[in-house]
């Protein structure tokens, strides 16, 4: 009588196999598909920037919807409440400001030019010792005295602004809507997400991932965004006081709010801004020093005691991966990549630190 098959097979090949490794990609892919991803994120900009834009505006308007929410307004309603009062917000600050920037701007060069010469004074013996170096290497080198001079044309486009307006409107339009569907779809979009993974316990997991980064980035971002606001207006009390005009300090308020959303590199831009701002508006040249000696004063005080205390070491990011996050969003999306460096970067901390097996790549990045 024959055996069946099942009971003729040797005992050791009813255990499980062991699983085989995972085979890993050669070095020379992994470059390739990190350059073809980085020049996708730069060609696709125009569709990616406006997406990303309503997220970080969303995740900033989350925890107002939550208050909201505990005192039962709808989602739609708060989500419609919170963007009216942005939109309104925003378009009455740039009434405010559009004034003294163009004012500023139009009478900056000619300040600028005065400097320029007071400057030009200060290092008259230097320059001419340098001239004369040079005519002397050139009677040396048998050239003749006279330069030929480049003249350069350029060719102003009329029809530029007419095709550039239409398409801001339409991205500033996109970026508004999106964030109000991001506010009143988003948490049904986690949900359709968790449902397509396979297991229960995946789909707790990937539930437990996506709540905790929401809350805990969208509370950063909120956090974030606060303090900078309250840097601008501290800033631009400072400025009055100085005798700045109201509107010309709410100007430079605002934009020192915007250049703190990037860490080292908005600071710096700003004190070389500040000090500028002194020098126009300031004879003495003490006093043309002393807007951005108290701006980095200021900056000092809430980069290194107000902003540590307040979100702790948890959200600590290392100054040498924030530079590297800023120069290479900066370099792909130019000032909207500065804006959104530090939340990317901190939204993929949390990301490794919750993903099993990648803590090590969360800790690098402290």
């Amino acid at each position: 009588m024959n055996q069946p098959a099942d009971a003729a097979r040797p005992a050791h090949d009813e255990r499980a196999a062991p699983p085989l490794p995972r085979p890993r990609a050669p070095m020379s892919l992994v470059v390739l598909a990190t350059l073809a991803v980085g020049f996708t994120l730069w060609a696709a900009q125009e569709v990616i920037l406006p997406i990303l834009l309503a997220a970080f505006f969303a995740l900033v308007g989350n925890p107002i919807l939550r208050l909201l929410g505990r005192l039962h307004v709808p989602r739609f309603l708060a989500a419609l409440l919170v963007i009216t009062l942005g939109v309104a917000g925003t378009v009455a600050l740039t009434i405010q400001l559009a004034g003294p920037a163009t004012e500023w701007v139009q009478q900056a060069p000619r300040q600028m030019r005065q400097i320029a010469n007071k400057v030009r004074d200060l290092t008259k013996p230097v320059m001419q010792a340098n001239q004369a170096a040079e005519n002397f290497a050139r009677v040396a080198g048998g050239e003749g005295s006279r330069r030929v001079q480049v003249v350069r044309t350029q060719l102003d486009d009329p029809y530029r602004a007419l095709v550039r307006t239409p398409k801001l409107a339409a991205s500033v339009l996109a970026v508004v809507l999106l964030t109000f569907f991001f506010m009143v779809y988003g948490q049904s979009l986690q949900r359709h997400v968790i449902a397509l993974m396979p297991g229960r316990q995946q789909q707790r997991f990937t539930a437990d991932i996506l709540r905790s980064i929401e809350r805990e980035v969208s509370r950063y971002v909120l956090t974030i965004s606060v303090i900078n606001t309250l840097v601008g207006a501290v800033l631009a009390g400072i400025l009055y006081l100085l005798g700045i005009p109201v509107q010309e300090a709410a100007l430079w308020g605002t934009v020192a709010a915007l250049l703190n959303f990037a860490p080292y590199i908005g600071p710096l831009i700003g004190v070389v801004l500040m000090l500028l701002m002194g020098f126009v508006e300031f004879r003495d040249p003490l006093a043309a020093a002393l807007p951005a000696l108290l701006y980095l004063a200021l900056h000092t005080l809430e980069g290194q005691i107000v902003t540590p205390i307040v979100l702790g070491r948890r959200m600590a990011i290392s100054p040498l991966m924030l530079i590297l996050a800023l120069m290479l969003f900066g370099w792909l999306w130019g000032m909207i990549g500065l804006l959104l460096a530090v939340p990317m970067l901190v939204c993929i901390k949390l990301v490794l630190g919750k993903l099993e097996g990648m803590q090590r790549w969360a800790r690098l990045l402290e």
